[in-house]
């Protein structure tokens, strides 16, 4: 087989993106309109909460998230080490201290008997991270959260329209955060939703995402033009909190329109191809699958594979033109976080085996037989 080059993420878009942004053109409504108010409809109608943002990241939406529940300074929030940095800086963005917590083995999300043993008086809520899609134990965590009065941040920044156990993962916490950025399952470009069935804690959060001002201008600038409209007000607004510009605009949320409407489609892809990989390796000793992956049960943002020669294997893969990735460095090892780092020794550890490899819903059947080909060919 000749040599490809293989992308390791790409997002998925094409002419149903185009002629959304092409409406919003024609509406010559670019910042917060329309387009979003839709979005965040649609969304939540996806989900099934309440109530669904938009903002211009998953990291905004964890930042207010926490925000929201108003936790006295010097708390303590309990999280996983093995995630993205966003997990663990909403916590300091909060003044609040996070309490780092090790991976399961099999699953590498977070460990409930860790998690149990870290726990203090002094705890007031969870991060709960699904790792690469892979869902939490949510009914043990939420019964846990129950018991200690704890607060529980659903991460859902590597899913999206996954059922667990009969619900939707982001509907079984008190606020959910997805991630719309440009290697997710769907994209904005980049981009977030908050989310809950519980609307009095986002009760401000119109406020908090655009600078401390809670209104509608597309709505007041219509108004205005509007000749039958005796409104001379239509610029009146008031700030009554330190607000942050975290909200997402009518472009990010015309791409996330036609994103949503293909998302099904996508997972469908990915699904496959992780069967695939799975399948393709299932006869090779020197690499495991990274996680217990069950692509036909619930839609993965990441594939992976844990390899004892992990370096070694990056660079054959490298040499075919495969691109990988290691996902993620323990932010128990990270400089930020070493003041926190306490008792993560299995992730921290097995880290060094982990290896992302390509997955994209736009990645070909070929494409993937010929990573496969590659990752059989390694030798120790």
């Amino acid at each position: 087989m000749d040599k490809m080059n293989v992308r390791l993420f790409k997002p998925s878009v094409g002419e149903e993106e185009l002629q959304k942004i092409k409406e919003a053109f024609e509406r010559s409504w670019l910042g917060m309109g329309p387009a979003l108010k839709e979005f965040e409809k649609n969304w939540a109608e996806f989900v099934g909460c309440k109530v669904a943002y938009g903002l211009n990241s998953a990291t905004a939406a964890l930042h207010l998230a926490l925000m929201s529940f108003n936790f006295p300074e010097g708390k303590k929030v309990l999280v996983p080490s093995l995630t993205f940095a966003a997990s663990a800086t909403a916590i300091l963005y909060n003044r609040l201290i996070p309490v780092f917590v090790d991976s399961d083995p099999m699953t590498l999300g977070m460990s409930l008997e860790d998690m149990e043993k870290k726990y203090d008086k002094d705890c007031v809520a969870i991060v709960a991270v699904h790792y690469a899609g892979h869902p939490l134990p949510m009914e043990e965590i939420m019964e846990f959260a129950r018991q200690k009065n704890l607060k529980v941040v659903e991460d859902c920044a590597h899913t999206a329209g996954s059922i667990y156990k009969g619900k939707m993962l982001g509907r079984w916490s008190d606020i959910s955060c997805f991630s719309f950025e440009e290697k997710k399952l769907m994209t904005t470009g980049d981009g977030g939703m908050i989310c809950t069935d519980h609307p009095e804690y986002l009760k401000d959060i119109k406020a908090l995402r655009w600078v401390g001002i809670d209104k509608d201008n597309w709505k007041t600038a219509k108004k205005y033009t509007d000749n039958q409209s005796v409104d001379a007000l239509h610029w009146f607004y008031e700030i009554s909190l330190p607000g942050y510009k975290y909200n997402m605009n009518d472009l990010a949320a015309s791409v996330g329109l036609a994103q949503l409407e293909k998302l099904p489609r996508m997972n469908r892809r990915r699904a496959e191809i992780i069967r695939k990989y799975l399948d393709g390796i299932k006869g090779a000793s020197h690499i495991m699958p990274l996680l217990p992956y069950e692509p036909e049960q619930y839609n993965y943002w990441m594939f992976g594979v844990r390899a004892e020669k992990r370096d070694e294997l990056i660079l054959h893969l490298k040499s075919k033109g495969i691109a990988t990735g290691c996902h993620y460095t323990p932010l128990t090892a990270q400089p930020l976080f070493k003041p926190y780092a306490k008792g993560c020794e299995f992730v921290e550890q097995e880290a060094d085996k982990f290896i992302t490899l390509p997955l994209h819903a736009d990645l070909t059947d070929e494409e993937v037989d010929y990573v496969i080909m590659h990752l059989n060919d390694f030798s120790l």
